[in-house]
C-alpha cells in the first residue's frame, strides 16, 4: 500500500510539475522524447531491414544449394576474394543438371537457370530490357512459384525448345494493359513466343529480383538466342535437398557428383562452387550486430542528453519543495520515502517523453510504409526496450536529486526563502 500510494502521489507531483511550469517541462521532455526516438527508430529500422532481408535469404531456399563458377564469399580463412582463381573456371550446364538428377539420392530437384535482357514487344506496347529468364522444367518446384492464370511448361514443350513463354504480373500490366495475355503472341529478338501462363504476383526482394518482372521461356529455346557456350551468363544450377535429409550429406554428395562430373582429380581444387543460403545469412549476422552497436552509441548520446534534461528538472523541483519536503519530514516522513517520491516523479516525467517519442516513432512508421514498398513495423520488443530504456534514464536522472531531497534537515528546510 506505502508503494502504491508512494507512485499515486509521484503521479501527482509529475503532473502538476507539468502544469504549473509547462515550458520548463517541455524542453526537458523533449531531450528524453528525442533520445528515445533516436534510439528506437534506429532499432526499429535496422529490425525491419534485416526481417526484409531474411525473408528474401527465405525465399531463396534453406535446403538450396546453388552451383556456379563464383562463389558469394571468400574462402574460409581468406580475407581477399582471390577472383583471379576463378576466372577459368567453366559455367555450369544444363547437362550437368540432368546428370545431378540422374544420380542424386539425396536430392529432390534440380533445375539449371540463366537470364539475359531483351526487348520484348506486343503490338505497339514494348518493354526495353526485359528481363528473359532461361531455365529447365524443375525451376517451378525448386522455387516454389505459382501460376496465377493458364499453366506451367510441359516437359516436352521445356526439351524441345517449344515457342511458348510464362510472364510475371509486371509485364503482364505493361504489354497487355488489362486484356488476357493467355494465347497471345510476343516478340523477343525476333522470335515469336506464344504466352501460355502468367505467375502470381511476388513483389521484389531485397537483392532487387523478382518474377514479376520476367520473361519465363525454355534454356533450350534461349540457346538460338544467345551464345552461352563457355560465356559467363550468370548461369546456375539450383539444387533442392529431400525434407529431413542431413546437410552434410546432401552437400558431400553433391559435391561428388559434381566432381565427378567434371571428371576432377583426387587432389585437384573445386572448379566450381557450392553456394549456401548460411553463407549469406551469416555475413549478415556480422553486418547487423556491428549497425546494432552503431545504432545504440549513437541514440545513447541522445538519451544522455534527455536525462540531463529530467535531471535539471528534478534538482529545481527539489529547490521548489524544499519546505514541503521539511514539513513531511516533520511529520515523520522517512528518508526513503522522500527518496522514492522524487524517484518515481522522475521516471514518470521519463517514461512520458518515452511515451511520447515512441508515438512520433509509429506515426513515422506508418508514413514510410505507406509511401513506400519497404514495410517498417514498430514491434512489442522496440515499444519495450523503449519504455524500459526510458525508465532506467529516470532512475539515474532522479537518484541525486532525490538523495539531496531526502538528506535535507527539516528545520533548516522549513524556515528556507
Amino acid at each position: 500500500m506505502l508503494v502504491l500510494r508512494l507512485i499515486y502521489e509521484s503521479i501527482l507531483f509529475a503532473f502538476n510539475s507539468l502544469r504549473a511550469n509547462r515550458l520548463r517541462t517541455f524542453l526537458s521532455l523533449l531531450g528524453i522524447t528525442i533520445g528515445i526516438f533516436a534510439i528506437i527508430s534506429v532499432f526499429t529500422v535496422i529490425d525491419s531491414l534485416e526481417s526484409y532481408i531474411r525473408d528474401s535469404l527465405d525465399s531463396l531456399g534453406s535446403n538450396m544449394v546453388y552451383v556456379q563458377k563464383w562463389p558469394w564469399t571468400p574462402p574460409e580463412g581468406e580475407t581477399e576474394y582471390p577472383w583471379w582463381k576463378y576466372m577459368n573456371r567453366p559455367v555450369p550446364e544444363i547437362g550437368e543438371t540432368e546428370e545431378l538428377l540422374r544420380r542424386g539420392k539425396t536430392f529432390d530437384n534440380a533445375a539449371f537457370l540463366f537470364g539475359f535482357s531483351r526487348t520484348a514487344q506486343f503490338g505497339s506496347s514494348k518493354i526495353e530490357n526485359a528481363t528473359v529468364m532461361a531455365t529447365s522444367e524443375g525451376i517451378l518446384d525448386v522455387w516454389n512459384l505459382q501460376i496465377a492464370s493458364g499453366r506451367y511448361f510441359t516437359e516436352s514443350e521445356m526439351r524441345n525448345g517449344a515457342p511458348v513463354a510464362v510472364i510475371g504480373s509486371e509485364i503482364e500490366k505493361q504489354l497487355f494493359e488489362g486484356m488476357n495475355p493467355i494465347g497471345r503472341t510476343i516478340k523477343i529478338q525476333g522470335y515469336k513466343f506464344q504466352i501460355i501462363g502468367t505467375y502470381e504476383q511476388m513483389g521484389q526482394d531485397a537483392f532487387g529480383t523478382s518474377m514479376d518482372k520476367n520473361i519465363h521461356i525454355s534454356a533450350v529455346k534461349s540457346f538460338y538466342m544467345i551464345d552461352v557456350r563457355d560465356k559467363d551468363r550468370g548461369q546456375t544450377i539450383c539444387v533442392k535437398a529431400r525434407d529431413n535429409v542431413d546437410s552434410d550429406q546432401f552437400m558431400a554428395e553433391l559435391e561428388g557428383i559434381m566432381r565427378n562430373i567434371r571428371q576432377l582429380k583426387p587432389m585437384e581444387e573445386n572448379d566450381f562452387a557450392l553456394n549456401e543460403v548460411s553463407i549469406v545469412s551469416n555475413q549478415f549476422d556480422q553486418f547487423f550486430a556491428v549497425f546494432n552497436l552503431a545504432g545504440a552509441i549513437i541514440g545513447g548520446f541522445s538519451i544522455i542528453v534527455g536525462g540531463f534534461g529530467i535531471a535539471n528538472i528534478m534538482f529545481v523541483s527539489v529547490k521548489e519543495r524544499t519546505k514541503i519536503i521539511g514539513i513531511q519530514k516533520s511529520l515523520g516522513a522517512k528518508k526513503y520515502f522522500i527518496l522514492l517520491q522524487f524517484i518515481f516523479e522522475a521516471i514518470v516525467l521519463s517514461v512520458i517523453g518515452g511515451i511520447v517519442g515512441l508515438l512520433l516513432i509509429f506515426i513515422g512508421t506508418q508514413i514510410v510504409s505507406y509511401a513506400t514498398e519497404f514495410t517498417i513495423i514498430l514491434t512489442v520488443d522496440n515499444i519495450i526496450n523503449g519504455l524500459l530504456i526510458s525508465s532506467i534514464i529516470g532512475f539515474i536522472a532522479g537518484f541525486m536529486p532525490a538523495r539531496a531531497a531526502a538528506k535535507l534537515d527539516p528545520v533548516i528546510a522549513i524556515n528556507s526563502v
